[in-house]
């Protein structure tokens, strides 16, 4: 069949919305189709000179009579000039609010009839949709695009609950790079870390929002700490991460707790790690969980959100209900401490990455529907 055209609008920037969609523009443009990035900047995992890939640069001008700038007018802006300048087919934009409201008004722009295929990744409905003064505009960018994707069941539940579209919503997972996170050497990383041999290791990565609740992985790990001799990894940077530092040393776990800041070595970090902790109050679908489990590092996480379609509790992790930080200790012990356990959870989890969410059979399902969507089928 004809190789598209797809304008892809997200945000470039770490996340997991920013990570899906540069993978899965990657993947498409593996398959030949040309992928046109329309963002702020160009998307962190893709570098220069990929074939097929192409980027073009939102920019804002400021002017005096706007207090901020307009960044969702300036975007849709570039998406019409692309629209018109490449001869798009379809355009996928991830987050209803502001992409989806941006290539509507694109659209009108270029005097265009394009498809539109959105994609809700949690924070534009589980956040915005509980604003009475959003909720409509969260609608309107789901009623304006052709076809609305959710990354979970309870996403696409949430969405028809507190949204209440008109448009048909359809489930389509998130998915990882097989190929970057598997079991790998991680080299003399541990002793680097100053963790000894001996000692167990817990893992959390994030970006140090209030949502993802790091003060509870925080007393859940001195809990566990006082009987199974472990380190905890806490990996990544955000708005929380002085306030635990500084929670750790109220604590008395300075020397047992390792903050390792951005690191781009993640699957070398999983490698060493027994157990990962995700205690977050809301959670669309948690794709970190999808790059330990690759890895083989079973979960303790909340049972909140898309998390219970991961995670299968007592077969690749456990789940404990929200802030119930002895409930996680208590099971992060019983799993470090049975090596039968352990290695049973370590297999299943490999295997849910590979039956559920394997990245071909999802990248082929998203072909499928840019095909209908331009018209194509």
């Amino acid at each position: 069949m004809k190789k598209l055209k797809v304008g892809v609008i997200c945000y470039p920037t770490v996340g997991g919305s920013g990570v899906v969609a540069t993978e899965l523009g990657l993947k498409m443009a593996e398959r030949g189709h040309e992928m046109h990035f329309i963002t702020s900047s160009r998307p962190f995992r893709i570098p220069d000179g990929q074939p097929n890939i192409h980027f073009h640069e939102v920019k804002i001008d400021g002017y005096a009579v706007f207090k901020y700038p307009p960044y969702d007018i300036a975007l849709a802006n570039r998406i019409a000039r692309v629209i018109e300048e490449e001869g798009l087919d379809l355009l996928h934009v991830h987050y209803a609010v502001p992409h989806a409201i941006s290539a509507a008004l694109a659209k009108d722009m270029a005097n265009s009839d394009i498809g539109v295929i959105t994609t809700l990744h949690g924070t534009d409905v589980t956040i915005l949709g509980h604003d009475p003064a959003l909720k409509n505009t969260v609608r309107y960018g789901i009623d304006k695009s052709d076809l609305t994707t959710a990354v979970s069941e309870s996403l696409r539940q949430d969405t028809l609950s507190l949204i209440e579209p008109q448009k048909e919503i359809l489930t389509i997972y998130n998915f990882i790079d097989e190929e970057k996170y598997r079991p790998v050497d991680p080299g003399p990383l541990k002793s680097e870390l100053g963790i000894r041999e001996d000692e167990k290791v817990i893992i959390h990565i994030s970006n140090f929002r209030s949502v993802k609740r790091i003060s509870d992985i925080i007393d859940s790990f001195k809990l566990l700490r006082k009987e199974t001799d472990s380190k905890l990894l806490l990996v990544g940077t955000g708005p929380e991460k002085l306030e635990m530092m500084e929670k750790a040393r109220e604590e008395g776990l300075e020397g047992d707790i390792i903050f390792t800041g951005k690191r781009d070595d993640l699957p070398e970090l999983l490698a060493i790690s027994d157990v990962m902790f995700l205690l977050s109050e809301k959670e669309a679908f948690g794709l970190v969980l999808l790059e330990g489990f690759a890895c083989g590092v079973p979960a303790i996480a909340t049972n909140i959100g898309g998390i219970p379609e991961v995670v299968e509790d007592g077969k690749n992790g456990f789940l404990v209900e929200l802030g119930d930080v002895k409930a996680a200790a208590e099971k992060a012990k019983r799993l470090l401490e049975d090596p039968i356990m352990h290695q049973s959870f370590r297999e299943r989890a490999i295997e849910t990455v590979c039956n559920k969410f394997n990245s071909s059979s999802i990248v082929l399902r998203y072909e499928e529907l840019y095909y209908r969507v331009a018209g194509l089928e």
